[in-house]
């Protein structure tokens, strides 16, 4: 059975949530009090609908309860994306992701049972910044607000040493999970695996010391 999504908003962000959800194969229906953005997606979701989500009726005769995923992508208007959100809850939906504007925003999510909240532009702007700050940096995954996973591509300074011989556990509190190697991958690595230049590191950790090792011992 392929898995059954609805996405209400249809901005950019939302409507970047239903095409990658389509390519992937999944059923989405796509909703938005735009008739322009619903007729935007017509063509694109498995079923796109105009609809005023802060209705509960509405969303009710929509069957929105029968959906594995409900992503809220509500654009500027904060007292929409709360309301919808509290009427997700109500009706009974397994799990609801929302997109959070600030952090005052996240809060109350958070308090009314959002499972998951999303802040895109802050991320995206953290991801983008560490890119800039080091060529070390391939990408960039927010765990939490102090936890992160990085692609860290090694360089002179740490090519042909093991895993063991750097001892980032000890030195760093941060974990090699993962290597790439062209086109193979290691999942956890042995300490004595050796780290060879071009190699991507994936590393998991606390940022402050994901990027004390990244100053120290990749740039430093």
């Amino acid at each position: 059975m392929k898995k059954e999504f609805a996405v209400i908003g249809l901005g950019r962000f939302g409507g970047s949530i239903v095409r990658e959800l389509m390519s992937q194969g999944a059923q989405v229906m796509a909703i938005d009090h735009s008739s322009e953005r619903v007729d935007e997606f017509a063509s694109i979701a498995t079923q796109a609908v105009i609809a005023d989500s802060t209705d509960e009726s509405v969303l009710n005769s929509l069957g929105i309860r029968n959906f594995e995923h409900i992503i809220v992508a509500i654009g500027e208007d904060i007292q929409a994306s709360i309301l919808t959100t509290i009427i997700l809850k109500e009706i009974g939906v397994q799990q609801i992701t929302v997109k959070a504007q600030n952090d005052y925003h996240e809060k109350v999510l958070r308090k009314i049972g959002a499972d998951f909240v999303v802040h895109p532009e802050r991320d995206m702007g953290i991801r983008i910044a560490n890119n800039m700050l080091s060529n070390t940096v391939l990408d960039y995954l927010e765990l939490s607000d102090e936890h992160s996973i990085m692609e860290l591509k090694a360089n002179d300074a740490i090519a042909g040493y093991s895993i063991m011989d750097l001892d980032i556990r000890a030195k760093y509190g941060i974990n090699i999970v993962g290597l790439k190697r062209g086109a193979d991958i290691i999942v956890s690595p042995q300490a004595s695996d050796k780290i060879l230049l071009g190699d991507i590191m994936l590393v998991i950790g606390a940022d402050v010391d994901i990027n004390r090792f990244v100053k120290k011992a990749l740039n430093g």
